[in-house]
């Protein structure tokens, strides 16, 4: 028992000091949770039976593929299918060949070549999609790309594990059944396949799948409805464990991958009213599960065993990662990834995964592999995984030189002019034009963000591509002759750069300005706009007046405290903007914040007197 504390207390210990470190260096926690078993493992030697510990830290690659799941709608995974048989498959397939072909000329003998090809051809989910949502590149081209191999990998594990017993050759028929599902699937001891006939297997895989799915459709509202009846927020906890844990021991029992078991359920349950609960329940387990995994890969590196032979071994890394880089480089580019998506997708998928500890360790077991070979294929896999963060780091320094070469575009020539200047036509601006034009008046908007401008176009609205700063291109608009310029830029320096200059040539000229804040609402005044909106300033407003209705104010009621704090609130800002001081914090001007003091006791005098006067009108 205390030697059972001992070694939780020291893998605890080695994720809290290393990540927040390593996190802080901008190395990401994946690197820092790898570094830390390196350090309590191989370095130290303060934990042991690594192996037995990575069984249960498995199970948050597979809770991570639930909550994947449960943010992808079953239509959003037919419409990713053209990417999962076409992009997936292809890698997984040249990956196989390239490797077979290459381990072949060294001399392999071509079974164990083929099952080489079939463990390297696998990338780590873990490792990826950590490090792709914790630096928001899921969302990117090349982000769902990487997401989309890997899907298709997580599915062919499948397959791989019916193929490799075939490798051993007629003459270790006896041994190739041996716990194939131990191997396979964390060494549950039972299987309900075994010695069954292909059919006989496919039928209970097929049932297993319906079972999921119906199980999910209609058996998971009645029973969340059930839970939130008890009104005790740990059951919705235990609900999710079990759910995942369940469904991972079904697929476990049928010969099928846990986490693509989980997956499917949370694809199921993805539509459901729950969902966001279940991420909430599962989100800390699968966060923790998924630090141990990694720290049980760095812990679990021989040393010894890389001194005696080091440079084969970074070579095979090396080569590895050249070879599956190269290959994803070529797909990248026919299936129209370019640029940084390009090379995202190139450097987050050139590693070998965890399913590959899996394969090997069945393969040792079917006597596909030597238990010599076996050994520095572990070591190259975990190698290329150590490495793995290190070219995450390497796309970010690229990518930012590559955005510091890039070309300049052009600015389009304004060959339109109106009585509206719209500079800025993002979340704020679009909404202002949309609205001007649909009632009548011509308008001409300007942007520097070529994507914007492009989806305009696609939409049938005119817009010119441009820095709205420059005095040339505000010229070409017709600023001379312009009756309102609405100032809606993203950038608040530039916003007030755009008003000041504006009011400079001309005076007369309408200028409606969008600020951030209170404090860049002072700066745009004394630039000289007419009108300033703060972005959030209306939204807030009526926010404000719902929970003035929900608190027991009548609807007039909290319409009338809304539009008596809208109008104090313009009196004062040009009251207050006369005592801003730009070159000292607000916290730090006297008169300011006396002021302020005083203006908010009139506010609270001016909603009494408001509502007051509400009442006895409707008295």
């Amino acid at each position: 028992m205390e030697s059972t504390l001992f070694q939780a207390s020291i893998y605890l210990a080695a994720a809290v000091i290393a990540v927040p470190i390593a996190a802080r260096l901008g190395l990401g926690s994946v690197l820092g949770y790898l570094l830390a078993g390196i350090v309590i493992g191989p370095v130290l030697h303060l934990v042991s039976h690594t192996d037995d510990l990575r069984h249960y830290a498995e199970f948050g690659v597979v809770m991570m593929l639930f909550i994947i799941g449960l943010e992808l709608e079953p239509r959003a995974l037919w419409d990713m299918r053209h990417r999962l048989i076409g992009l997936g498959g292809l890698q997984i397939l040249l990956t196989l060949g390239a490797v077979t072909g290459l381990t072949m000329a060294f001399g392999l003998d071509w079974r164990p070549a083929v099952a080489a090809g079939m463990i390297f051809a696998l990338s780590s989910t873990a490792i990826v999609l950590q490090t792709l949502s914790e630096k928001g590149l899921m969302q990117t081209n090349g982000g769902r790309g990487a997401f989309s191999v890997l899907l298709t990998q997580d599915i062919a594990v499948i397959p791989m594990l019916v193929l490799l017993p075939l490798l051993s050759g007629p003459f270790m028929a006896a041994s190739s059944n041996a716990d194939h599902s131990d191997a396979g699937h964390g060494g549950h001891g039972m299987s309900l396949v075994e010695g069954l006939p292909g059919w006989g297997v496919a039928l209970v895989t097929l049932g297993a799948i319906a079972l999921i799915i119906l199980a999910g459709v209609y058996g998971a509202r009645p029973l969340f409805r059930y839970i939130n009846a008890a009104r005790l927020p740990e059951m919705f906890t235990a609900v999710a464990l079990l759910i995942v844990v369940g469904i991972a021991f079904l697929m476990g029992l049928v010969g099928l991958s846990p986490a693509l078991g989980t997956f499917l359920a949370g694809v199921v349950l993805a539509n459901s009213e729950f969902r966001h609960q279940l991420e909430a329940d599962i989100e800390p387990f699968k966060g923790l599960l998924l630090g141990l995994f990694f720290i049980t890969v760095g812990a679990g590196i021989d040393f010894a065993d890389f001194l005696r032979e080091p440079l084969l071994l970074l070579g095979a890394t090396a080569a590895l990662i050249l070879v599956k880089g190269a290959i994803l480089h070529v797909l990248g580019g026919l299936f129209h990834l370019k640029g940084r998506d390009r090379m995202l997708f190139t450097l987050s998928l050139a590693q070998a995964g965890e399913f590959g500890f899996v394969l090997i360790s069945f393969a040792l077991q079917q006597n596909v592999l030597t238990e010599e070979l076996g050994q520095r294929m572990l070591m190259v896999v975990a190698l290329s995984m150590l490495i793995t963060p290190a070219l995450f780091i390497l796309y970010d320094t690229l990518s930012a030189k590559l955005v510091e070469k890039a070309e300049p575009r052009a600015d389009d020539r304004i060959d339109s002019q109106g009585p509206i200047i719209i500079a800025g036509i993002g979340r704020f601006g679009q909404i202002v034009n949309r609205l001007v034009q649909n009632s009548g008046f011509q308008t001409v908007v300007i942007d520097h963000d070529m994507q914007t401008i492009e989806l305009m176009r696609n939409f049938g609205m005119k817009g010119f591509f441009g820095d709205p700063t420059r005095p040339e291109l505000l010229h070409a608009a017709g600023i001379g002759k312009a009756k309102v310029l609405v100032a809606a830029l993203d950038d608040p320096k530039a916003t007030t750069k755009l008003v000041r200059f504006a009011k400079r040539i001309r005076p007369d000229l309408f200028v409606i300005a969008r600020a951030r804040d209170r404090t860049h609402v002072y700066e745009l005044y004394q630039a000289g706009a007419d009108k300033m909106v703060r972005e959030m300033f209306d939204s807030s407003l009526r926010a404000g007046r719902y929970v003035l209705e929900e608190a027991g104010l009548t609807e007039y009621e909290a319409a009338a405290a809304e539009q008596t704090f809208y109008r104090h609130d313009r009196e004062t800002m040009r009251e207050l903007a006369e005592l801003w001081d730009p070159g000292t914090h607000p916290a730090e001007n006297p008169a300011y914040i006396k002021r302020s003091q005083e203006l908010e006791k009139d506010l609270e005098t001016a909603l009494f007197a408001a509502l007051e006067a509400q009442r006895r009108e409707s008295a």
